[in-house]
């Protein structure tokens, strides 16, 4: 093995974290810091362009991870596709570009189990200083951030029919999803910027790893595993490729995992950090036994509701046949068009029963027909509601496959595991039907493509949500901080077990939050970004906000 660099702040993953810590460590010029990243740079059209989301998603690009599940015990045993972002900025590079906090009471739920300094007045500033809103600064948006995020123009009639149906169904309205109330149906604010894609890397590594001399950044090099020196963490190793000679990097402060929800855990537990016999099984020493490694996982899964529209009003007629050509030179000379748009423009947060406090279901409104992530062909115009479980009671977990750190490591969400689960998913595909029938949007369908028609029973409902749910993108928890021994992570997001290691991005969440999860996350790194430097939080924000 190569010995060759060192530095203060050795991150794993250029992620929506790790590009927020290598930013934010790298301030300080009397610090050095290694930012490694398994995949490519991001300087790829289909990135920059917010309409190339759908080829991004696809099994066969080269910027996706593109993982499996194993066998889904309770959805016929299909296994389900898992895109992650492989690419600088990670998955906020391929994602859909929806800028979504959560409900507040997911972070005050966090503070009262004892995570003191993630109740909701404790984030929001971290939120508010990550963002630059376009309407620009007010008590629950920042205006300076590196993150843009702009609001949703609503320029189709599809899109302005959806709310107005909610309302004719009896839901509410609210004009600021990450605001004073987050439940109703509305705009969404997305990480669009004069037509581009506003990802991570973008806002948080662009601006600066050209100029910072202590920053370093590596691509295409996969870290294989934490080096430690007794029990405290003092370098990664990393490897090219399979069967290449490790490269060691030194590290003299911290290492810093940032690999993801599905990649962190797998980066411990090839570490020597886990359940102890899961990991000898795998001929890895353990260092530390910490058994909640790779456990708590949770996600949202995602059920499709599709309809024929009657007008040629959706994504498929602006971009089909040599419209794409059109659409392609449009974009590259001005940024605009419908290359510069994600085609998810409006959604809604709901209450699938009376008496939660908190909405407990999700829509997102895609203004195309949509089968299979985008790998399934659509032909004609339509539009998709997606509707999401946002608080699953199911827990699954990440496993090693091998020692081999180019194996996927094995995916289990165990997804609707439990009755209510099951409940949840049920009754989201009848709220959706229930909007449809409205008649600001039953006048523009053509027909319901899925479920269809047949599908009318509860029994065949849940049979149609076994047969074709998916993950909505969002997993969290398997590296989840807590106050308790059990959890890998403390507070701070310190691993537990050893010194001068923490983990830092989705995976560190205890519980799954209300809605997309790539701003959380990128909160949860500036957060600790404070934490790391020994920088004082800001002062709690007292704000008002709705169920």
């Amino acid at each position: 093995m190569s010995k060759t660099e060192s530095y203060d702040y050795v991150i794993v993953g250029a992620g929506s974290a790790g590009c927020v810590l290598a930013n934010r460590l790298s301030a300080d010029p009397d610090v050095t810091v290694c930012l490694i990243e398994a995949g490519k740079p991001d300087n790829s059209l289909l990135v920059r362009m917010p309409a190339g989301v759908g080829n991004l998603l696809k099994y066969d690009n080269a910027l996706n991870w593109g993982f499996w599940t194993v066998p889904q015990t309770h959805m016929n045993g299909r296994k389900l596709y898992w895109p992650r972002g492989r690419v600088l900025g990670g998955s906020s590079s391929i994602n859909g570009m929806i800028y979504i906090r959560g409900h507040a009471r997911d972070y005050d739920q966090w503070r009262q189990s004892g995570l003191t300094g993630w109740g909701y007045g404790d984030v929001l500033p971290y939120f508010r200083r990550s963002e630059s809103f376009e309407h620009g600064e007010n008590a629950y948006h920042g205006g300076n951030g590196p993150l843009n995020v702009s609001e949703s123009p609503m320029d189709n009639t599809v899109f302005e029919r959806f709310v107005e149906a909610g309302q004719q169904a009896g839901f509410s309205v609210t004009d600021d999803f990450n605001g004073a109330q987050q439940e109703g149906f509305g705009r969404y604010q997305r990480t669009i910027h004069k037509g581009e894609r506003w990802s991570a890397s973008f806002a948080y590594l662009h601006p600066v790893m050209k100029h910072r001399k202590n920053l370093t950044v590596k691509s295409t090099a996969l870290v294989s595993r934490v080096v430690f020196r007794g029990g405290t963490a003092h370098g990664v190793e990393l490897v090219p490729r399979r069967g290449a000679e490790p490269e060691l990097i030194y590290c003299s402060g911290e290492v810093i995992v940032s690999a993801g929800a599905v990649q962190s855990p797998q980066v411990l537990m090839l570490s020597g950090i886990g359940p102890a016999d899961a990991i000898r099984r795998h001929g890895i020493t353990p260092i530390a036994d910490v058994a909640g490694v790779g456990q708590h996982m949770q996600d949202h899964l995602d059920v499709t509701i599709v309809n024929t529209l009657k007008e040629k009003i959706s994504a498929y007629s602006a971009q089909a046949g040599l419209k794409k050509l059109t659409v392609a030179l449009r974009y590259l000379m001005s940024k605009s068009g419908p290359g510069s748009d994600n085609f998810l423009q409006a959604g809604a947060f709901l209450k699938s029963r009376e008496g939660l406090d908190r909405p407990d279901v999700q829509l997102h409104l895609l203004n195309a027909m949509m089968f299979d992530h985008g790998n399934t062909a659509s032909e004609g115009d339509g539009f998709t509601v997606h509707a999401c479980q946002l608080r699953p009671e199911s827990r699954g977990t990440i496993g090693l496959a091998s020692a081999d750190p180019f194996d996927a490591p094995l995916i289990d969400p165990n997804y609707l595991a439990t009755e209510e689960d099951r409940r949840v998913m049920r009754d989201s595909v009848k709220m959706c039907r229930h909007i449809c029938a409205q008649p600001a949007l039953a006048e523009l369908i053509g027909e319901e493509v899925l479920p269809g028609l047949e599908v009318g029973s509860d029994d065949a409902i849940d049979a149609f949500v076994r047969a074709r749910g998916e993950t909505i993108y969002h997993p969290v928890g398997t590296v989840h901080m807590g106050i308790r021994e059990d959890a890998p992570l403390d507070p701070e997001l310190r691993v537990r077990g050893v010194d001068g290691l923490r983990v830092v991005d989705a995976s560190v969440m205890p519980t799954l939050i209300g809605g997309n999860t790539n701003a959380p996350t990128i909160m949860i790194a500036e957060k600790a970004s404070d934490m790391i430097r020994g920088i004082a939080p800001p002062h709690p924000d007292e704000v008002e906000v709705a169920a």
